[in-house]
């Protein structure tokens, strides 16, 4: 419907408002008017005894100078006296709910392009594990599995949240907000770390248990570039504010290597003075640990070579040996 060649009625000037205030086209609310005014002459007539079968094409014509409504059968009028007085309050909650509709289409509809990006939000309230957080126009949840299990959540605390998912419920379409998703960490550097955004530096694999400690390895195909020193920052700035964002948890930044021996090696760092064996066609290794260092290479609770593991893709059997064992083996 062309607004800008209606008379300046007052029906006219009112449908422009909501459609500006609401940020929706003036043809979906005259739709959803249309429907409005179709649905409750059919809940009047049933009332009446009358029933129209589902091949019946109804149509509403809606008066652009004063908002009067005809219903039209087959293009015949069958309008019935005093229909408007009493159908105006059906039709007035199926116009709400309309333009609510139409107005969440439209959020979720700008939401849907940052799907995978970074978001902010306040906790709103919880429904059982899950946390409801208000985004502003609307609202996202964090189900259960999507939060940090050692992370305690307070009313009305802004936080970051990785934009996860739109996921289709029976209730329409909902917002999977996570902050315990891998990608949360990798969108956290990408935001202090502007190497990762001029694609000179690249985060080519990361391993978390959220809340404890993550490990990622990074490369740069640009000379000149440290990727680990761009993504700790001068004294650690960077790597810091990422940690303090995922509330203390350790991150550890190791340089990415193609060979998977030098990579496994990299990967049990703190451990130092490894003796590394890989199969390549079980992708399974066995690492040989100085005493001194087999604790460190195993980590709290098999922590490290847990990490070290997932961040590589090789299963990996850590040995003690005597502390002057260092030199590689030659891999199978």
């Amino acid at each position: 419907m062309a607004m800008n060649n209606q008379p300046r009625t007052e029906f006219n000037q009112a449908l422009k408002a909501i459609a500006s205030e609401r940020g929706l086209d003036a043809s979906v609310i005259i739709d959803a008017i249309k429907q409005a005014i179709i649905a409750a002459f059919r809940r009047d007539a049933k009332e009446n005894g009358i029933e129209y079968s589902e091949e019946t094409v109804f149509d509403a014509e809606i008066n652009s100078l004063d908002g009067g409504a005809k219903i039209l059968i087959d293009g015949k009028d069958v309008t019935p006296p005093g229909f408007g007085r009493i159908a105006a309050q059906t039709a007035k909650q199926v116009i709400h709910q309309k333009i609510r509709e139409a107005e969440m289409g439209v959020i979720m509809d700008e939401f849907t392009g940052k799907v995978g990006m970074l978001v902010s939000g306040i906790v709103l309230r919880f429904d059982g594990a899950n946390v409801r957080v208000d985004m502003g126009r609307t609202e996202g949840v964090m189900p259960a599995e999507e939060r940090v299990p050692s992370e305690r959540l307070s009313q009305g605390q802004r936080l970051t949240f990785l934009l996860k998912d739109i996921r289709e419920t029976i209730k329409g379409r909902e917002i999977i907000l996570s902050r315990a998703d891998a990608q949360f960490v990798v969108k956290l550097f990408a935001r202090e770390v502007p190497e990762i955004g001029a694609n000179s530096v690249d985060i080519k694999l990361i391993s978390r248990e959220a809340g404890v400690r993550t490990k990622i390895a990074v490369h740069s195909a640009q000379s000149g570039v440290d990727p680990v020193g761009s993504c700790v920052g001068q004294k650690g700035v960077r790597v810091q504010a990422v940690t303090n964002e995922l509330g203390g948890e350790r991150v550890d930044v190791i340089p990415y290597n193609e060979d998977p021996t030098e990579l496994i090696k990299l990967a049990l760092a703190p451990a130092d003075n490894l003796k590394v064996k890989v199969s390549k066609k079980t992708l399974e290794a066995t690492v040989i640990a100085p005493e001194d260092q087999l604790s460190l290479a195993i980590g709290k609770d098999g922590q490290n070579v847990r990490l070290a593991s997932k961040l590589t893709g090789y299963k990996i059997e850590i040995l003690g040996a005597p502390a002057e064992v260092t030199e590689d083996t030659p891999q199978s």
